[in-house]
């Protein structure tokens, strides 16, 4: 637990600091992308020579191609309990972060997944420092009362990192999900909500101990088939794996057994009725579709 912001402050530059050393001294597997240009750079050589990830499930007589390029980092910051003053986003900003959520269980700024309320006067004055610059709002660890405040008052872009549909979830404590009524909201600003494949987000009840066939990226589509449902297209739903958070290879579905193994979302998505191009927009082309519409040009 971070007692003061000094304190959270040194975590956001030791996180800043770890990120710039893997661009720099790992420039064929990571690159910073802070605006339009950056992000052209990272992706022009995945369409001109696309990935081929070999999946752990490949029987091993098989050959193991693998094609890959740099990926791109965009940078989030995920609650801003290091934020002293509402105007300390414009340093950050100059320091390259392009992404900001206020809070994850809950600050001084507004309700969070754990600690309920609104947004402060404070909040406010955070949101609208962060809309000057250009932020995009990330409202995935927000309650549902600070959601609907901050996509009625944010005059910037929105979007949902990473969040599941609590519709689908049964006896879910909190509010670390959202509500088809948020949903609905960041689908109308145009906003990306994208699906956690972790499975207690997936089967709350779901421990470490259980049958990992228990959850499968069938239950992950079901998510994603939600907020399309909820759209009446496939522009809105994406995926934030949220891999770096924690829990590991055991607590996901069935069928991950390496990372590569997110594209087999595309047979079952497939099943569901989405066709090629929609599947695209599901895995990859809603993400950059939105940095291409958010990102500054320099």
């Amino acid at each position: 637990v971070l007692s003061e912001p000094a304190e959270a402050r040194k975590f956001y530059e030791k996180q800043l600091t770890y990120a710039r050393r893997l661009s720099d001294e790992h420039p064929d597997k990571f690159r910073l992308i802070y605006n339009q240009a950056d992000l052209r750079q990272v992706l022009e050589p995945w369409e001109k020579n696309p990935a081929v990830l070999p999946s752990a499930n490949s029987p091993e007589t098989e050959p193991q191609e693998t094609v890959t390029h740099p990926v791109g980092i965009v940078l989030l910051m995920e609650g801003a309990e290091g934020i002293q003053a509402p105007e300390e986003m414009e340093e950050w900003w100059d320091l390259g972060v392009r992404i900001a959520g206020p809070v994850w269980a809950g600050t001084r700024f507004c309700g969070g997944t754990i600690e309920p309320g609104d947004f402060s006067r404070e909040g406010y004055a955070l949101l609208e420092v962060m809309g000057s610059r250009g932020y995009t709002l990330d409202i995935s660890h927000m309650n549902e009362a600070s959601a609907l405040q901050a996509l009625d008052r944010y005059n910037g872009p929105v979007f949902a990192s990473h969040a599941n549909a609590r519709a689908l979830l049964k006896d879910v404590e909190g509010e670390r999900h959202l509500t088809d009524t948020v949903i609905r909201r960041l689908i109308e600003r145009d906003g990306v909500m994208g699906v956690i494949p972790f499975n207690r987000f997936l089967r709350p009840s779901w421990s470490n101990s259980d049958d990992r066939q228990l959850v499968t990226l069938h239950t992950l589509a079901a998510h994603i088939d939600h907020i399309c449902q909820l759209a009446g297209d496939a522009r809105h739903a994406g995926l934030g794996t949220d891999f770096d958070g924690g829990f590991g290879w055991p607590a996901v579905p069935y069928e991950i057994n390496t990372i590569a193994d997110l594209q087999k979302l595309s047979s079952i998505l497939s099943e569901y009725g989405y066709p090629d191009d929609d599947i695209r927009d599901i895995l990859s082309g809603n993400w950059r579709r939105h940095l291409e519409r958010t990102l500054p040009e320099t």
